[in-house]
């Protein structure tokens, strides 16, 4: 007996009529938008609440017309204001739950309570 050889299956026009069923069904289907949940919202206060801030927690820097540098109401050169800054925010001088337990400096209590509470204040003439 003869072997016969199978006839090949143009596999090419299958393709074609694969991607034409797909446009087909793509075109044809519609979508539903969703709306979502209609709420009505409340409307904006415009309350502006006043933050309290202990004094002793601002640095104040002062530059007047002069050019000179007024820190905490003292005369300081340019060169000492990130030591003078540093000392303030590293204080550490609050107790209890205001107080800082990594802070290594003097626990003045006149300067700032803790480095999270602490603001440095930049003003000029």
């Amino acid at each position: 007996m003869a072997r016969r050889s199978s006839p090949e299956v143009n596999a090419g026009s299958m393709a074609d009529i694969a991607f034409l069923l797909l446009i087909f069904f793509l075109v044809t289907t519609t979508i539903e938008t969703d709306s979502g949940i209609s709420r009505k919202l409340p409307p904006i206060e415009e309350s502006e609440e006043d933050v309290v801030i202990k004094q002793k927690n601002i640095f104040t820097v002062l530059l007047n017309g002069k050019d000179q540098l007024l820190v905490e109401d003292e005369l300081m050169e340019l060169e000492e204001i990130r030591a003078a800054a540093i000392e303030f925010l590293d204080n550490g001088g609050g107790k209890g739950e205001d107080g800082c337990d990594y802070c290594k400096g003097k626990r003045d209590p006149r300067s700032s309570d803790n480095p999270d509470k602490a603001i440095i204040s930049l003003k000029n003439e």
